[in-house]
């Protein structure tokens, strides 16, 4: 299979939204989070999608379940992002063309951007397309380093980047497009060498830009689009938003 697939990560506890529904049920705007991104998903021209559950599992399986282009995935440990991926593998077996990554509770999300990171993927032929954007309020944000021609070297977390690279403006949005063999490759090569002992799907672009397989940062999404839920004021946020569109 060739047509293009996402994974939607939606296994996250959502603890400060003080709530005891899965954080990608909240609603904003009359619709759940999560449906906001699947419907944009859709919209940008793919047809199946596997989403990545956790906390409060039997909520989201249970309202989704009448979506036939969706099936599950079953992260029991939050052991980080590439992990939550990883979970897909099976699932995804018979699939040899781009996968999408997107995230439940990024409801701003909007086809166009799912599909210039696709499009991006096909035309570049690349391994791996990350999706950034441009913002002056990057602080907790990933940064995006570049060469000196403008080809993407490296995402650096804002705890261990230097001076210079806190400056950068342009900054990881958690989006990506794969080549899927690509990605499963990378991901086994994912250690969690890092405080919290996760296993971060970030790592996945270093690695293949280290095994000489071409990574691009596309520069074609919004500081909105990227803007997730993760408390009360957020959702307050992002519902605003969408009254607005």
């Amino acid at each position: 299979m060739n047509s293009p697939v996402a994974i939607v990560l939606a296994a996250g506890e959502g603890r400060r939204m003080q709530s005891d529904l899965a954080k990608v049920l909240h609603e904003a705007a009359g619709r759940r989070l999560i449906d906001w991104v699947i419907e944009s998903a859709r919209a940008a021209g793919i047809g199946r999608l596997v989403v990545v559950v956790g906390h409060r599992s039997e909520q989201v399986r249970a309202a989704l379940a009448d979506h036939p282009d969706v099936s599950f995935a079953e992260q029991s440990e939050q052991l980080g992002t590439g992990h939550a991926v990883l979970m897909c593998r099976e699932l995804l077996s018979d699939h040899s063309g781009a996968i999408a990554i997107l995230n439940g509770d990024m409801p701003l999300i909007q086809p166009n951007s799912i599909r210039s990171l696709l499009d991006a993927q096909r035309e570049h032929r690349a391994a791996c397309v990350v999706g950034t954007c441009r913002t002056e309020s990057n602080s907790g944000l990933g940064r995006i380093v570049r060469d000196e021609a403008g080809e993407f070297l490296r995402i650096v977390e804002e705890l261990d980047a230097t001076p210079a690279e806190s400056a950068i403006d342009e900054i990881n949005t958690g989006l990506y497009a794969f080549d899927g063999p690509m990605l499963w490759e990378s991901l086994s090569q994912v250690e969690p060498n890092n405080r919290q002992g996760q296993y971060y799907l970030t790592d996945c672009a270093e690695i293949l830009l280290s095994d000489g397989q071409r990574v691009v940062a596309s520069c074609t999404l919004s500081m909105s689009e990227a803007m997730g839920v993760n408390t009360l004021e957020q959702l307050a946020e992002v519902e605003a938003a969408l009254a607005r569109a």
